[in-house]
């Protein structure tokens, strides 16, 4: 039971940082793309630990992995489509009126 407990404060943790870092570092879309990566595997790992420590199948985190993956490749997409339109990924240069 300690073990799990850890694995929670540690989760606890990692959610904190990445939450922290997708709210304060909004300037560019490549940094926020990174800090929902970062919630992303957090997410995983704390799915991991508690599907190992119940001896559970694992099954589950391969579709896990999948839409995450799919969730990535959509992100660098749509940052790629608005470098290539607007020349940065600044968050200041996109007027939502025009897009």
């Amino acid at each position: 039971m300690l073990m799990m407990m850890t694995y929670y404060y540690l989760f606890s943790f990692f959610v904190f940082v990445g939450v922290y870092s997708f709210v304060s570092k909004r300037k560019h879309l490549l940094s926020t793309l990174l800090s929902l990566e970062f919630l992303v595997l957090s997410i995983f790992y704390y799915m991991f630990s508690i599907l190992v420590y119940y001896l559970f199948d694992l099954y589950f985190l391969m579709y896990f992995l999948t839409f995450s993956v799919c969730e990535g490749a959509l992100g660098l997409s749509i940052l790629v489509s608005m470098i290539r339109s607007h020349g940065v990924d600044y968050f200041g240069v996109f007027n939502m009126v025009q897009c």
